[in-house]
C-alpha cells in the first residue's frame, strides 16, 4: 500500500521540464508572501472604513488586473514572456510596499490600480512560459506542478499573514513587496533568458488554427470565457466575504481564519498533482469543470449549518471548496491553451487572465453589497445558483463540436 502510494506521487511528477520545475520554485518564493489580497477587507475595517468600502478596494484590484491582463497579454507577444514576468514581480513588489504607505482611502485607492495593473500583467506571461517549457503530453502537469508551489506558497502566506496581521498589518505589505522582488531577481538568475525568437517556436496544441487568428473571433473561448467570469464571481467571495463571514459570524481571530486559508494551499500541494495525473484523460475538461463549479456551490451551502463550532464550519468548507477547486481550475489552463499558437498566444492568455479579473471587479464589490444589505444566507444562495447555472453551462459547451 505504502509503495503504490509512493509510485502514483512519483507518476504524478515524472516528465516534467527542469526549467518548469526552477519555475515552480519562483513561483513559491513570489506566493510565500502572497497575503495582502487576502486581508485586504479586513486592513480596511482595521483603518476604520465600512466593509462595502473594503470590498471597493478589492473590486479596484480587479478593474487593474484586466487593464494588466491585455497589457501584458499584448507585451508578451511582442517582447516576450521572459521580460514581462521579470518586469511585473520586480515593479509589482515595489508598489506592494508603496501601498502599505498610503493612509488616505482615495491613495489606497489609486495604488491599488496600479499594482494590480502590473502585478496582474504577469499572468499572461506566465502562461506562455508554461506552455514553453512543457510540451502537449505534461501541459496540464506543468499547470499544476505550478499551482502546487502558488497554492503552497499561498499556505505559508495565508498562515504567516494571519500571525503579522495580528501583530501590525504593515509588515503584510512589506513581506509581499520583499517576495516580489525576490522572485523577479531568482527568475533572472535560475532561468536563462528566452528571447521572442526562441519562444515562437511552436510546441503544438494539437488545434489547427490560422497564425493571426484573433482570440475574439473563436466563439467557444468566448462562450468559456462568459463561464469563467460566473464561475471566478463566486471563487473570489474566498477573498473578500468569506473572511469577512469567518470573523463576524463564526467568531474567529485573524490566526484562525490564517491557518484556515492556510489549509487550502496546503490541501493543493499534497493532492492535487495526483489528482490531475488520475483526472487526466479521463474525462472531457469542461466536464471536469463543471462538476467542480457544483461542487463549490456545495460548499457555501454548508455555511448555512447551525452554528456549532465556527471553526470547524470553517474548516469543513475550505475542504469542499478546495476539492472543488482541484477538479476544475487545473484543467482550465490546458482547455484554452489547447486553442492557441504562438502567435496569439499571449492574447489569448490576456483574455482570460481578464475574465478572472472582470469577476473580480463583480464579485469583490457586489458579494460584499450583498452581504451588507442582505445578510450573509441570502448570498450563500445566491451563489449556489449561480455555480448551478455555470455548471449546467460547462456541461452544454461540452456538447458542442469543437
Amino acid at each position: 500500500m505504502i509503495n503504490a502510494t509512493i509510485r502514483l506521487y512519483k507518476d504524478s511528477y515524472a516528465g516534467l521540464s527542469r526549467r518548469i520545475w526552477l519555475l515552480a520554485l519562483v513561483m513559491l518564493i513570489n506566493r510565500s508572501g502572497t497575503m495582502v489580497l487576502a486581508f485586504m477587507t479586513l486592513y480596511c475595517r482595521n483603518l476604520g472604513f465600512s466593509i462595502r468600502q473594503g470590498g471597493l478596494v478589492v473590486a479596484v484590484y480587479g478593474i487593474g488586473s484586466m487593464v494588466g491582463a491585455l497589457l501584458g497579454g499584448k507585451a508578451t507577444d511582442h517582447w516576450g514572456f521572459y521580460r514581462v514576468q521579470f518586469a511585473a514581480l520586480f515593479f509589482g513588489g515595489t508598489l506592494f510596499i508603496l501601498l502599505g504607505q498610503m493612509k488616505s482611502y482615495e491613495a489606497i485607492c489609486i495604488c491599488t490600480f496600479f499594482l494590480s495593473m502590473v502585478n496582474e500583467s504577469f499572468r499572461p506571461a506566465n502562461a506562455s512560459a508554461i506552455t514553453h517549457y512543457s510540451d502537449a503530453t505534461s501541459r496540464t502537469q506543468s499547470f499544476s506542478l505550478v499551482r502546487l508551489s502558488i497554492n503552497l506558497g499561498w499556505a505559508i502566506g495565508s498562515a504567516l499573514g494571519g500571525i503579522l496581521a495580528s501583530i501590525h498589518y504593515q509588515l503584510l505589505f512589506w513581506v509581499d513587496g520583499i517576495t516580489n522582488i525576490s522572485a523577479a531577481l531568482m527568475l533572472l538568475f535560475l532561468l536563462p533568458v528566452v528571447t521572442l525568437s526562441q519562444q515562437k517556436k511552436d510546441h503544438g496544441t494539437g488545434l489547427q488554427i490560422s497564425k493571426n487568428q484573433s482570440p475574439f473571433a473563436d466563439k467557444i473561448f468566448l462562450k468559456f470565457l462568459l463561464l469563467q467570469v460566473t464561475f471566478a464571481l463566486c471563487f473570489f467571495q474566498l477573498f473578500t466575504t468569506i473572511p469577512i463571514f469567518f470573523k463576524s459570524t463564526l467568531l474567529l481571530n485573524e490566526f484562525s481564519i490564517g491557518v484556515t486559508m492556510a489549509f487550502n494551499g496546503l490541501l493543493i500541494a499534497l493532492v492535487e498533482m495526483v489528482l490531475v495525473y488520475k483526472l487526466e484523460g479521463k474525462r472531457p475538461y469542461l466536464q471536469l469543470m463543471g462538476w467542480g463549479t457544483l461542487l463549490m456551490g456545495v460548499s457555501f451551502l454548508m455555511l448555512l449549518l447551525p452554528l456549532l463550532n465556527g471553526f470547524w464550519i470553517a474548516m469543513t468548507f475550505m475542504l469542499v471548496i478546495t476539492v472543488a477547486e482541484m477538479i476544475a481550475m487545473p484543467f482550465m489552463n490546458s482547455y484554452y491553451i489547447s486553442r492557441t499558437n504562438h502567435y496569439n498566444r499571449g492574447q489569448y492568455a490576456g483574455l482570460y487572465t481578464m475574465a478572472w479579473s472582470i469577476a473580480q471587479v463583480i464579485g469583490s464589490f457586489s458579494g460584499a453589497m450583498m452581504a451588507d444589505k442582505l445578510g450573509f444566507n441570502l448570498l450563500w444562495i445566491i451563489i449556489f445558483l449561480i455555480c448551478l447555472i455555470t455548471a449546467i453551462g460547462y456541461f452544454q459547451l461540452e456538447k458542442k463540436k469543437l
